[in-house]
C-alpha cells in the first residue's frame, strides 16, 4: 500500500476515535468498568460472609454432636 493510502487510513482511524469520544463512548467504558469493579467487590464480600456462616454452622453442629450433655 502506498504512503498516501496509509495516511488516509490513519486519518480515518483518528477521526473515528474522536467521533466516539464526542458521543460519550469513553464515558460508557468508564461506567462499565466501574460497575464491574463494584460487582466484583460485592461478590468477594458475599463470599466471605458465606464462609463465616458456614464455619458458624459447622461449630454448632460439632458442639451439638460432641459437646457436653
Amino acid at each position: 500500500m502506498s504512503q498516501m493510502g496509509k495516511a488516509w487510513i490513519v486519518a480515518a482511524s483518528v477521526g473515528v476515535v474522536e467521533a466516539l469520544k464526542d458521543q460519550g463512548f469513553c464515558r460508557w467504558n468508564y461506567t462499565m468498568r466501574s460497575i464491574h469493579q463494584h460487582v466484583k467487590n460485592n461478590l468477594r464480600s458475599f463470599s466471605q460472609k458465606a464462609k463465616q456462616s458456614e464455619e458458624s454452622l459447622r461449630t454448632v453442629m460439632y458442639l451439638s454432636c460432641w459437646g457436653p450433655n
